[in-house]
């Protein structure tokens, strides 16, 4: 073993190193591995960025299908509207005159009633026995009357019995209509055509005069009572049409004419109360009910009407959707335009400020068109469609 010194040294030197050269080896291996992964993923992540990219683009050159309209001024109708209440234009609460027992009932709750109909009857046979004997006294007067206007003429009687015989006549006749009088306050007839509301007395009931019987209302025509601002009061006058509506009967609508304006506003609302007639001939609508009432005004000339639909609305405010280009009616590219709305016409609206006329909008559609997207118009409405 001391022979061979330098052979045993070199061999205990070289197992340290053939170790470190290897990890050496593992580590540029390893790096190598992951620069190669790295470079996979990014270039997967470019190509896949560069294929969504061109779809984007291709998805925007194409056109989208949109209906659109031309915008032009016009008249735009135009109303006031207010809360209101129907009234009878004649209701009365039905009583007797003067006192008595009920002998007759000649209704029902609910009945319709012609004017002079005889509903209510009391008791009334002293009156009848006092008229049946100045009936016999007025019968008696004319007889004599009638023999001395015979006679007077020949001289068979003095003119002044004759004239004394008339006053007799008059007097009994005046008696017979005195005790008429009486008997017709025994009796409670109606005063107009109407329908009577609910009974409130009985057969056999003894009444004083101006107890309640039944209430009578005519349903032919009614009120329409309701009150506009002060602001407004220039816009009315008597004779305008009135737009009648009740959710008693949504899928109708009523007409009525205004016919009077209180003279005197109220002086703490400041408001004027204003009156209108409302036919109501198959008599469905009933005093008492809540209406609305929109008073039909001088149309607004140059309006700028469009659809709802083509209002879009934004934290920014609202906008629309014009199409430009040289043939905007077929086509073209879409720009937003912010605009001020004003009040609404049923499904319409007008456009206060923002449009001009002539300009294309789109009216459906718009939802799915970005700004500056080419546009066809597969659709046109507006008065330069054709």
């Amino acid at each position: 073993m001391s022979d061979n010194p330098e052979f045993t040294e070199s061999s205990s030197e070289s197992a340290p190193d053939r170790e470190a050269s290897s990890s050496q080896g593992a580590s540029r291996r390893t790096i190598v591995l992951t620069i190669v992964i790295l470079a996979i993923v990014l270039g997967g992540l470019f190509a896949w960025r560069a294929i969504r990219s061109g779809g984007g683009q291709a998805w925007q050159a194409q056109e989208t299908a949109v209906a659109a309209m031309v915008v032009e001024p016009q008249l735009a109708p135009r109303e006031l509207e207010a809360v209101g209440s129907l009234s009878a234009v004649r209701e009365v609460m039905l009583a007797p005159e003067v006192a008595g027992r009920v002998s007759a009932l000649r209704f029902s709750a609910g009945d319709y009633v012609r004017s002079g109909d005889l509903l209510v009857q009391l008791y009334a046979g002293p009156e009848e026995a006092d008229r049946t004997a100045a009936k016999a006294r007025a019968d008696f007067a004319r007889i004599q009357f009638e023999r001395s206007e015979e006679l007077a003429p020949t001289g068979a009687e003095p003119r002044e019995l004759l004239e004394e015989r008339r006053s007799q006549l008059d007097q009994a006749l005046a008696e017979v209509a005195r005790f008429d009088a009486r008997i017709r306050e025994k009796q409670v007839r109606a005063p107009f055509s109407g329908r009577l509301g609910i009974r409130q007395i009985d057969p056999g009931q003894y009444l004083n005069a101006g107890d309640p019987i039944a209430t009578l209302t005519a349903l032919d025509t009614l009120f329409v009572d309701f009150s506009v601002p002060q602001q407004q009061l220039g816009a009315i006058e008597p004779g305008q049409t009135v737009r009648i509506g009740t959710d008693a009967y949504p899928d109708r609508s009523f007409t009525a004419r205004l016919t009077s304006i209180e003279p005197k506003l109220d002086e703490e609302t400041r408001n004027v109360r204003v009156q209108a007639r409302l036919a109501n001939p198959d008599h469905v609508l009933r005093p008492g009910m809540y209406v609305t009432a929109a008073v039909e005004l001088p149309p607004q000339e140059n309006a700028i009407v469009v659809p709802l639909t083509a209002i879009q609305t934004s934290a920014q405010g609202d906008n629309v959707i014009v199409i430009r280009g040289e043939n905007a009616k077929e086509g073209g590219k879409a720009e937003i335009v912010a605009v001020r709305t004003g009040r609404r016409i049923g499904n319409n609206v007008i456009v206060e400020s923002g449009l001009e006329a002539g300009d294309v909008v789109i009216s459906q559609g718009q939802l799915r068109v970005q700004p500056g997207a080419t546009v066809k118009v597969t659709e046109l409405a507006g008065p330069e469609a054709g």
